[in-house]
């Protein structure tokens, strides 16, 4: 029961983020629970506990993504360079809960991959073995994403725009 409290609020979170659905997100978190305390014996503390179950989680989430069908390859997309590539902005005018709710916006292939690398904190390779990818791929994904996520802050947040227009 210590360990469920300590670390419920998180896992619920990392759930909701990739499913965008609360009681997917309660329901994923705890069949990971279930998961993890079943097979404690094959945790080998390489890795700290949290991070463990925060694997359990992320996967069964994504599981989860593509029984719902909500799941697909990313398709090539072409994103227009002109604002977002030659000016400055000023991102200290934007609110947390805008970035946030704008990464929630995006298809989900974009922010899958940037809610494991800009908030859980994964890197390229621990995002292509989670997402069965290539590197190379990830890489690819994760600029598309962060360009298209910086197009979607300008429109929501023209006050960002500083400087270079």
């Amino acid at each position: 029961m210590q360990l469920y409290k300590a670390y419920y609020k998180a896992m619920y979170n990392t759930a909701f983020r990739i499913l965008k659905d609360e009681f997917e997100a309660e329901d994923i978190m705890q069949e990971a629970f279930l998961t993890a305390f079943t097979k404690l014996n094959s945790y080998r503390g390489e890795v700290a506990f949290g991070a463990w179950l925060k694997r359990i989680v992320i996967n069964k989430s994504l599981t989860q993504l593509k029984k719902n069908n909500r799941y697909e390859e990313v398709k090539l997309e072409v994103v227009p360079t002109n604002e977002t590539e030659s000016s400055e902005l000023d991102y200290t005018k934007l609110e947390p809960q805008s970035v946030m709710n704008s990464i929630q916006g995006l298809k989900d292939n974009y922010r899958m991959v940037l809610t494991l690398n800009l908030i859980e904190g994964y890197d390229y390779e621990e995002i292509a073995q989670i997402m069965n990818y290539t590197n190379e791929n990830v890489r690819t994904t994760i600029s598309r994403a962060k360009h298209k996520l910086k197009q979607v802050l300008l429109v929501n947040n023209p006050q960002i725009r500083a400087y270079g227009r």
